[in-house]
């Protein structure tokens, strides 16, 4: 099993102090326009899923992801509205959280009866954050990408299109996520790495179904969004049980 640093409180003792402080969060995210009235509700449900498993660390660790995910997104906004690829002003709505972080939450449930799951949940979140921070900046800075599965030039934001300048910021926001969590004592400090390099990796699957489902007009964003962070939480999995042999 899975060897972990969550020291938690039992369940029934979570439930009132994450209730409070998770319906706070979904009002501060709704005040801020971080996300819609929909958004909010849904942000509320799984950020009081991710307290029950995993504690006010893991809560603390979410809410550094939608600090990180918020800053990204409104960082240049005015101009990523001239070139079409600005969020909707008034923030994500119900299945945009969900597609992000609903696998988190899931995996967070998970960790109350087996607590390897909280290293999923975390790979999860460190996905969610590094794939919008990794798309938000790189569209930002770059006029051009490359399509992950060729390599030939595509405008920013195509679908699949990857640039080094957003590569780099989704590894950055990963680590940091990471790190966060191994701070708060949600997952051990030795398997850090393992959270930050699997939500990366969620990220290189995220570009390859973006560039070939999702084009394909079979899945769409939503779906490939969860699809992401769900694999970044089974590849965190897979790499923790491979490095504690």
């Amino acid at each position: 099993m899975l060897i972990t640093t969550l020291q938690l409180s039992p369940v029934p003792a979570r439930v009132l102090p994450a209730l409070l402080i998770t319906v706070a969060f979904g009002l501060a995210a709704f005040l801020l326009r971080g996300v819609t009235v929909s958004g909010a509700l849904a942000g509320t449900f799984t950020a009081f899923l991710i307290y029950l498993g995993l504690g006010s660390g893991g809560f603390v660790t979410l809410l550094l992801v939608f600090v990180l995910t918020f800053v990204a997104t409104r960082l240049g906004y005015r101009r990523k509205q001239q070139l079409g690829l600005a969020e909707q002003e008034s923030g994500r709505d119900a299945n945009q959280v969900l597609a992000n972080v609903a696998a988190a939450a899931v995996f967070a449930v998970l960790a109350i009866r087996n607590p390897a799951f909280a290293i999923a949940s975390v790979a999860a979140m460190a996905e969610a954050a590094a794939d919008t921070s990794q798309s938000e900046i790189g569209q930002l800075v770059s006029a051009r990408a490359w399509m992950i599965t060729t390599f030939r030039r595509v405008p920013a934001g195509t679908d699949g299109g990857i640039t080094s300048t957003g590569t780099l910021a989704g590894a950055i926001a990963a680590c940091i996520v990471a790190l966060a969590a191994a701070a708060m004592h949600v997952i051990p400090p030795n398997l850090m790495w393992v959270a930050a390099f699997a939500g990366f990796l969620g990220t290189i699957v995220d570009s390859v179904l973006g560039a070939t489902l999702e084009r394909a007009e079979w899945l769409n964003n939503d779906a490939v969004n969860f699809l992401s962070t769900a694999a970044a939480g089974a590849i965190a999995l897979a790499l923790a049980r491979f490095a504690i042999r």
